[in-house]
């Protein structure tokens, strides 16, 4: 971990915050010192998060010190809306940090993929990043600040993955979607990149069978599933000015996975 608080006069909207890689990815921004505010739609969990960042957080919105919870579906235009009012109101400043980490997996072969599951997950993993990206980007532009947005994406909308076409098409659009925002917002000093995480010990891996995991280990050059903390790790870089010049990337985070 850096040694220095990088982060120390920012305030970072991490969704999907309630477990997995967006609680990974609070810990680590609230390290570096930055504000965090916590949102999920697990109301609870993003409370959980916020505890384990050192602030009360027992109260939904509610000012905690540095941090506070939030909940919210951001597959919804009303819920994204409210939440970044919400934010505001409570630390009387938009984000300048947003990590989008909130995602679903309706895992399914494409012949019998339904119709249901590939709306959802596409709803949840790229429409939620547009709305989010959306509000955020237009707060920011509204109060005259800076900003670096990271969106989480995956090594699979790269490659592909049997029985997740919905979850790949997803993945895949929010590296277009970064790609194009960062064009659009780099003249209001608005950097975007997103992160492509390969195979990390998350809730959605559990549902891997062991002897499916246990090959992929076997491809990964760096010989393990990655943890939460090695995609926190490389957000923090992205939300720093350490990364100042940095925008419209996708940095894979995989161990060598598909290189």
């Amino acid at each position: 971990m850096a040694s220095q608080l990088r982060l120390r006069s920012a305030l970072a909207l991490v969704t999907g915050a309630g477990g997995g890689i967006g609680r990974a990815v609070s810990v680590r921004l609230a390290a570096e010192g930055a504000a965090v505010a916590a949102c999920d739609l697990d109301g609870a969990a993003a409370r959980e998060t916020v505890r384990l960042l050192g602030g009360p957080g027992s109260e939904e919105g509610a000012p905690c010190g540095a941090h506070a919870a939030f909940q919210a579906d951001v597959s919804e235009t009303r819920a994204v809306r409210r939440l970044l009012e919400q934010v505001q109101a409570c630390f009387s400043r938009p984000p300048s940090v947003v990590v989008s980490c909130a995602g679903i997996t309706r895992d399914e072969f494409l012949l019998h993929m339904s119709e249901d599951d590939w709306d959802r997950v596409i709803a949840v993993n790229l429409k939620g990043i547009f709305l989010v990206n959306q509000a955020a980007a237009q707060a920011l532009v509204s109060s005259g600040c800076p900003g670096s947005i990271i969106n989480i994406s995956s090594i699979v909308g790269k490659v592909g993955n049997m029985g997740q076409t919905n979850y790949a098409a997803s993945k895949a659009g929010v590296i277009g979607l970064t790609q194009t925002a960062a064009r659009e917002f780099g003249r209001h000093g608005i950097r975007c990149n997103s992160v492509l995480p390969g195979f990390i010990k998350t809730p959605m891996i559990q549902k891997v069978p062991q002897k499916v995991l246990d090959k992929v280990t076997g491809m990964i050059p760096m010989g393990r599933v990655g943890d939460p903390e090695d995609v926190a790790d490389v957000v923090a870089f992205l939300a720093s000015g350490d990364s100042g010049y940095i925008t419209g990337a996708s940095v894979e985070v995989t161990g060598g996975l598909f290189m």
